[in-house]
């Protein structure tokens, strides 16, 4: 399984770019895209839309590989991760319920 950071790095080096070059493209500095590269820090969901659209990457598997890395870096201490993720799973329906009846 490829960690985010991988994802965005393997991108990069198929188009043959540097840092410097795709920090200018996309409007993200330079350490950062570096940073996100060797996972030492998350982008935010923005600069994550910016660069699918730049490497031309699906957005929803980015995206979920994003809050999927969030989740998992949240509750990897966790004793009772399986029954928290299924009462969440059973929230957001609720949250989708709710909002359709409106």
């Amino acid at each position: 399984m490829k960690s985010l950071g991988n994802i965005l790095k393997i991108a990069r080096e198929e188009k043959e770019m540097i840092l410097r070059k795709v920090s200018a493209e996309v409007d993200i500095d330079q350490s950062l895209i570096s940073k996100f590269e060797k996972n030492e820090r998350k982008p935010t969901k923005e600069q994550l839309i910016r660069l699918a659209k730049f490497y031309n990457l699906s957005e929803k598997d980015l995206l979920i590989n994003w809050y999927s890395e969030k989740i998992a870096s949240e509750l990897k201490y966790t004793q009772a991760t399986s029954e928290i993720l299924r009462v969440a799973e059973e929230k957001i329906k609720y949250y989708k319920s709710q909002e359709n009846e409106k």
